[in-house]
């Protein structure tokens, strides 16, 4: 491929990636300091940064987003590793996968109808004899669903990198004397980090700023950022604090990724 080709294919990329995210992001760094009459003003940040209703907020979102990691993590180390030793593991995947394809409002719609009171799971308690209980718009009831919708994400990456972990490293492990548990402790776990630290992007990243799911599943009585972007966006129309938590949370979210960055060893990587 000639040196015009490469540049030729490479011109669209350059264009949807200043066009759809360069151009938001310096927008929305843009609108921040602006306040509701339109005047330059460094308010916001000090409105949020002084504010403890805004700090709340904060350490809700980072709360709430590392526990829905945390539970989603657990189930899917697991559920990857023994995929891989199933016969027909790629189709497993793909019906783990085949979630991802349906509307998140769908999802989140059908969610309602299983927690409500007159719902599957309260008919199933009262079936046993526990009685219906308030399931739906309860924290337990949020991190159930925001775990159950992002879980494949964190599946497929610990997926992916247990898939191309060289069987030989486990033998010389046993060899060498390990059981199970130290083999999984000192060669499988550390080999598939780099699949764990995907994971932890593509689930923790998205749960900061989850707002659809906290007012249609936790009936707004979790509130996160995402949740306040929302109101100062569609409802009070003070565009610029909106900005200034959304510049906020792309902070955040470059923090995550550089400390789960995937760093590159001298020397090239085992495979």
């Amino acid at each position: 491929m000639t040196k015009q080709t490469k540049t030729f294919y490479f011109i669209p990329y350059v264009f949807w990636l200043v066009l759809f995210v360069i151009a938001p992001l310096l927008l929305i760094l843009y609108q921040s300091f602006f306040n509701v009459e339109g005047q330059f003003t460094l308010e916001n940040y000090q409105m949020y940064f002084t504010s403890g209703t805004y700090l709340k907020m904060t350490f809700n979102s980072v709360w709430y987003a590392f526990l829905i990691t945390l539970f989603t993590l657990l189930i899917s180390y697991p559920t990857a590793y023994f995929l891989n030793k199933t016969k027909h593991k790629q189709l497993w995947l793909m019906l783990i996968i085949l979630p991802t394809w349906i509307n998140l409002l769908l999802k989140a719609y059908a969610f309602i109808g299983i927690f409500s009171m007159n719902g599957s799971v309260n008919h199933f308690l009262e079936f046993i004899g526990i009685g219906r209980h308030q399931i739906l718009f309860t924290d337990v009831s949020f991190m159930f669903v925001a775990a159950y919708i992002e879980l494949p994400f964190m599946i497929l990456p610990i997926f992916n990198a247990i898939e191309e972990l060289n069987p030989s490293y486990i033998s010389a492990s046993r060899d060498l004397g390990a059981n199970n548990f130290e083999t999984f402790r000192r060669v499988i776990f550390p080999l598939t980090l780099n699949g764990v630290k995907s994971g932890v992007q593509a689930v923790f990243i998205p749960s900061l700023s989850l707002f659809m799911l906290t007012r249609l599943i936790g009936g707004n009585r979790v509130i996160t950022l995402g949740t306040a972007i929302e109101q100062h966006f569609l409802v009070t129309q003070n565009w610029g604090m909106g900005s200034t938590i959304g510049v906020v949370l792309i902070v955040a979210m470059v923090f995550i990724m550089l400390l789960t960055g995937e760093k590159k060893k001298k020397g090239g990587k085992l495979k």
